[in-house]
């Protein structure tokens, strides 16, 4: 049993007028609990950025065939760099967010703003998660075209293509795109979603306190 658990044992045992007194030994745990996993979700932040990076410019760079193949279907760089610059963007956006949102829990000393801090905090992260979602399925739809038009080889396969075959083409392109935003909307869920029930449980102890 934590150090909160204890304080709230003893707080149920105590009369009306320690109640008080208890509200303000139990405060600063919170308070610490909540700052420590806004930290942790702005060093999660920092890795996923590091994560991205790598995985995008280590095989750009390390494969010739690669390059060559991501060259040939994003033919307009100008297309291929302007999402790249708005996903690093967004990244380096959330990272400046959760970092002042970590100061802002830190420094307070106000029950009220604690929380406005947290619920700041937790729609942050709703919003991140959205917009990579979001962003997932609108790179999947153009990555497919731009495929499409200038991969030679994938246009004259599906060149000779009738109706049926063409809907059953069209059908694993949207499978495997809602395979791709379930399994993203998995890693999400794991990586941010144990924080932000930790997250929600210190706000509604704090809904419970009073000062």
């Amino acid at each position: 049993m934590d150090e909160l658990e204890l304080l709230k044992k003893d707080w149920r045992k105590q009369d009306a007028t320690y109640k008080k007194l208890s509200a303000k030994e139990i405060y600063p745990i919170l308070q610490k609990k909540s700052s420590s996993i806004a930290k942790t979700l702005f060093y999660i932040s920092i890795g996923e950025l590091v994560f991205w990076i790598l995985i995008n410019t280590i095989p750009y760079f390390s494969s010739d065939s690669y390059r060559e193949r991501l060259d040939a279907v994003y033919s307009n760089e100008y297309v291929f760099a302007g999402l790249t610059l708005i996903s690093y963007g967004v990244i380096l956006l959330f990272i400046y967010l959760l970092f002042k949102s970590h100061k802002a829990i830190s420094a307070t000393d106000n029950a009220k703003k604690l929380m406005e801090s947290i619920l700041k905090t937790r729609r942050v992260i709703k919003y991140y998660v959205i917009y990579n979602l979001v962003m997932a399925f609108i790179s999947m739809v153009i990555g497919t075209y731009f495929a499409i038009i200038h991969d030679p080889k994938l246009a004259d396969s599906i060149s000779h293509f009738n109706n049926k075959q063409m809907s059953v083409a069209y059908a694993i392109v949207i499978g495997a795109t809602a395979l791709l935003i379930l399994c993203i909307w998995i890693f999400y869920k794991l990586l941010y979603g144990l924080l932000l029930k930790r997250l929600n449980r210190n706000y509604q102890e704090l809904k419970k306190l009073e000062f």
